[in-house]
């Protein structure tokens, strides 16, 4: 492990021990919610790029959170070799428009990728992730094998380790930028189930209470901002999808500091309980997270 890696994660862990004794397990991770006028953004009514021009407008830009010299990591859904049109994957023109904010924003370096499930490099040129991400300046970084995974304590109810891709463990920032869409054993995946893409040991999430994996590791790891793609929205055979008949066009995005208030909002919208999924209900009760919309403060933005 690199020292700048090794002592942000043994930063993080002792940030994290200390807040627990006063405020719970995930009570650190929830200290940057002040720092921002709303807890949640939401756009309709225009492209992925526009819409998120507009959103994070409203969050004071993307200066708030990318400052000159540093290095980040955006990280979408680009787990299948399908065309963006199905909605398996993040839409590009949202991950090209992501990228080039941090650009404007002064980052050195803005790193995109993903554990994937199909083929790797045919995902990324297929998905057309990886023209847009080039077209900004960005670099795509491999997540195809275990050597770019390190180890990492979790202490979940269930998850207590993990291996996380060592892009992630060494960014100054990082961008959690999931698509909205059915998933035949989470209901749905949005933010929480999006960082699945960052570890290496998959199996043994879906072997050991899915659900409960997915709340332990939000417990550990928190993006420094979350972007839910929702404007092409997968209702239906997920997460690979089957036709185009399976997909809505919600022309819809939601931009929040808080992965467990944007995925409430987010199966608001797919039109389902937030409650009668798992994992956002366990990560709301252990902490990870606000799910009382009524009680925060909501940007609402039509185009």
């Amino acid at each position: 492990m690199k020292r700048r890696q090794f002592l942000k994660t043994s930063a993080r862990a002792s940030l994290m021990a200390g807040s627990a004794a006063l405020l719970g397990p995930c009570a650190s991770l929830l200290a940057n919610q002040s720092l921002q006028s709303y807890n949640l953004v939401a756009i309709k009514n225009s492209t992925p790029d526009k819409m998120f021009d507009a959103g994070i407008k409203s969050l004071g830009g993307m200066q708030s959170f990318v400052k000159k010299g540093q290095t980040v990591v955006v990280k979408p859904n680009i787990a299948w070799d399908v065309n963006p049109e199905l909605a398996a994957n993040t839409h590009p023109l949202l991950v090209q428009r992501i990228v080039e904010h941090c650009f404007e924003a002064g980052a050195k370096k803005v790193y995109v990728f993903d554990h994937t499930c199909d083929q790797w490099r045919n995902t990324y040129k297929k998905s057309g992730i990886e023209k847009a991400v080039k077209h900004a300046g960005g670099t795509m970084a491999p997540g195809n094998n275990e050597k770019y995974f390190h180890p990492v304590q979790v202490t979940g109810k269930r998850l207590k380790d993990a291996q996380e891709h060592e892009l992630v463990l060494e960014s100054d920032v990082f961008i959690n930028v999931p698509v909205l869409k059915s998933h035949g054993s989470a209901s749905i995946t949005v933010s929480m189930k999006n960082l699945m893409g960052i570890v290496w040991d998959r199996r043994h999430w879906h072997s050991n209470d899915l659900h409960q994996c997915i709340a332990d590791f939000s417990c550990y790891r928190k993006p420094d901002l979350n972007v839910v793609d929702a404007y092409n929205v997968m209702m239906q055979n997920g997460p690979r999808g089957v036709s185009i008949d399976d997909v809505v066009n919600m022309k819809s995005q939601l931009i929040s500091t808080d992965m467990v208030t944007a995925d409430t909002a987010a199966a608001k919208l797919f039109g389902i309980n937030p409650d009668d999924v798992g994992y956002i209900r366990y990560a709301a009760q252990q902490g990870a997270g606000r799910n009382d919309l009524n009680n925060l403060a909501i940007k609402k933005i039509s185009l």
